[in-house]
Order: structure tokens, then sequence, then C-alpha cells
């Protein structure tokens, strides 16, 4: 079997708003098609223009040479050598960044074609599953224009997720920071309000998390008001200080009186290493498509198990990561959660219409895959309605989509 071509298809869903925070209205869809009819789809959580020029620039010399002339007559069953040839071929270019990101998208879809290919889903190739399902939780985004808007939205969520079979999910409750909420502005105070009524909401039984995007500057401050949270319950902390501040990340790893997580931006294990290593955070969470496809992530994984530290996947995108997510899942047995939110409880019509999840939520418990590849179904019909005919300069708010 060969590699035949490489499409990039950027989609936008018709109420991006370039101001929210938010990477679910617009994505980068990747098909690699083949000689036998196969062909198999990934994503990326990166800014999709520059994925797309990642994978189509053509090559300038032996150090950043093109990633699609580099795919075409490959094999895409050699998954973990067509992953060293781009990651050595691209160094220069490459490394980290849009290189990695698109990386990780077209070997989503490698993965894709070995699973149909070979009849299996793809948790079976990574090694097979050490559980019978998968437990999700649910990402809580909330709204409102005044901080008591946004906490009643946020409660709202929390008790909408419960009652829909939830059994965890993870507050976004971010009143400042780089980050905010529309520009929302409140203090830490009310923010520990605002989750305090949420555990109420939801009760003692429901696992609660909270992203907090960034917050805090300094490690100290971060402490002084996570440490509130102590007689919450809060599974872990997302994100609370700019990624890049390592020693801050240990700190609280050793102060704080919940697990501190990160590690939705990071590619490749390399930063990982750095994370887990100078930063000490208790808990990583490898998005699929940024940290290099499910080759890297597997890498990620076993360095994290080694250190004795739990797996999270991060997953903002649509059904096509998410299945990636639950196959890394079943086959970790320290990956508790995965990152989910069905496609109707999405206010995303992107989210809702793209992709067909064959996964379906039991007692708070997702079944298995049990189709070939990924067991995803991309509706071309909706890749058609949702993709933009680009022209020179277009940003997202100007690209045409097709109708």
């Amino acid at each position: 079997m060969k590699i035949t071509d490489v499409e990039c298809h950027i989609v936008v869903d018709p109420g991006l708003r370039e101001d929210a925070t938010s990477s679910a209205q617009d994505d980068l869809i990747v098909i690699v098609r083949t000689d036998e009819g196969i062909f198999g789809v990934g994503e990326t959580d990166t800014g999709p223009w520059l994925a797309k020029a990642a994978i189509e620039a053509p090559g300038s010399h032996s150090m950043a040479q093109g990633v699609k002339e580099l795919l075409i007559g490959r094999d895409p069953l050699d998954t973990s050598a067509i992953w060293e040839t781009l990651y050595t071929s691209t160094a220069m270019s490459g490394r980290r960044g849009p290189v990695i990101c698109a990386m990780g998208a077209i070997d989503m879809a490698l993965w894709d074609i070995k699973g149909k290919a070979l009849g299996l889903p793809v948790y079976k190739l990574l090694g097979g599953a050490l559980k019978e399902s998968i437990t999700p939780y649910a990402s809580l985004q909330p709204s409102g224009g005044t901080v008591q808007e946004y906490g009643d939205s946020l409660v709202a969520w929390a008790n909408r997720a419960a009652e829909y079979g939830f059994e965890a999910a993870k507050l976004e409750c971010t009143l400042g920071g780089p980050y905010n909420h529309e520009g929302l502005q409140g203090t830490d105070e009310e923010m520990t309000d605002i989750i305090r009524d949420c555990r109420r909401a939801v009760g003692p039984e429901f696992t609660l998390m909270v992203d907090v995007q960034y917050l805090w500057y300094d490690a100290k401050s971060a402490l002084r008001t996570i440490s509130k949270w102590e007689g919450l319950d809060i599974f872990f902390v997302e994100t609370p200080l700019r990624i890049d501040n390592l020693e801050g990340y240990a700190f609280l790893a050793r102060e704080a009186p919940m697990r501190i997580a990160a590690g939705e931006w990071q590619t490749t294990r390399f930063e990982f290493i750095d994370l887990m290593d100078k930063g000490q955070i208790d808990v990583v969470q490898p998005d699929i498509g940024r940290v290099g496809g499910l080759t890297e992530a597997m890498r990620v994984c076993n360095l994290a198990q080694d250190r004795g530290r739990l797996v999270v996947p991060h997953c903002w995108k649509t059904a096509i990561g998410i299945a990636a997510a639950a196959h890394l899942a079943a086959v970790l047995p320290h990956c508790p959660f995965i990152e989910f939110l069905p496609s109707h409880l999405c206010d995303s019509q992107l989210r809702a219409e793209l992709v067909e999840l064959l996964l379906e939520m039991e007692e708070g418990s997702l079944r298995l895959p049990d189709k070939p590849g990924l067991g995803i179904e991309l509706n071309f019909d909706a890749l058609d309605k949702f993709s933009i005919e680009e022209s020179a300069g277009d940003s997202p708010g100007q690209g045409v989509a097709n109708q």
C-alpha cells in the first residue's frame, strides 16, 4: 500500500468569534489517501492555516523538506518510521510548533488507515485494551456578561452534565489572566465561591476538576487561592501558571492540596520530559493532534508511567480527536479520564455535524470503539459546508464557507 495524496481542509464554525477562548471554532482536517482506496482522517489543535502551510509548503533543503512531499509513495503502515523521517527531515523548520502539530494530524490519519487495512480498532494495534470502558469527563464552558451570570451558567452546566449521566466534569473558571472569559474581571474569592457552588450542586460523589487557563503569573498567588479549595475535593487544577514557568509548577506540585495538571500545548515527548522532571506536574495532558500523533503520545504516556504520573488527554476539537483519545486511554493503566462532550451538548455547529463518533455513554462510561481504525465517520457534506475557500491574506472572519 502506498500514500497517494494528503488533503488539507480548513473548516470554520459559522459562529466563529475571534475574541473567544475556544479552539473548537475551527479545525484542520487531514485526509491521507492510498492506492488501495483506504483513507485515514486526522486533526490537530492549532491554527489551521499554519498547520496546512506546514504540510503543503515545498522543501528548500535537506533539513527543511516538504512534509507532503515526504509522504507520497510511503507505506502508511510504517507509522514509526514515517514519524522519524518527518521529524528528522524538517528539523530546521520544525522540531516544535505547527510542524509537529501537522505531523500529529498526519500520524492520527495513518493509524486510522492501519486499523482499517488490518480490520482492527486502533487500540488493538497499540497493545490491547486494559479496561472494558473509558470514563469521560465533560468540559464545561460558561457564559455571561457579569460574574453572577458566569457563575450561574457554570452551575447550570454542572447540573446538566450530571443529569446527562456524567460522573466527572471540568469547570472552566477564569475571572482574570490572559484568557479570561470575554474580558470578565473578578476576584479570586468570587472564583472560589463559584467552584464551591458547583460542588454543592453536583454533590460529594461527583468528580470535579478546574481549568483556570494560565490565570496566575506567580506560583505564590496561585497557591494562596487554590489552597482554599482543599475541602472541595478537586481532582486537579489545570494550567494555573504560564506554561514555561516550570519552577512555579514544581512549587505548586509540592505545596498544593490537589494534583496539578498541564500539557495541552506541549509538542513532542521532549517538552513533556521538561514538564514532568522540572515542572513536577502530577497529571500530563497530551493533546494527540498537537503532541505529534498517537505515535508520540504513546511515548509520552510511557514516560509518565515510568514516573508514576497520571495521563488525562486534552481534547477540544471534534470527534476525530476524541476517538483517538479513547483508543489511547484504553491501553493505559494510568489514564483515569478522557475529555468528552457529546455533539448535542456542544454550542459549536462544526463539532456537532462534522464527524459521527461511534461511542455511546452508559452509566457514566464509554464503551470501547469496535470499528476498524479510529471508528469515526466523516460527514463529507459537512466538510464541504464548513470548508473555507481561501484567498491570500484571509483571516478566519474573511474566508468564504462553501454553502
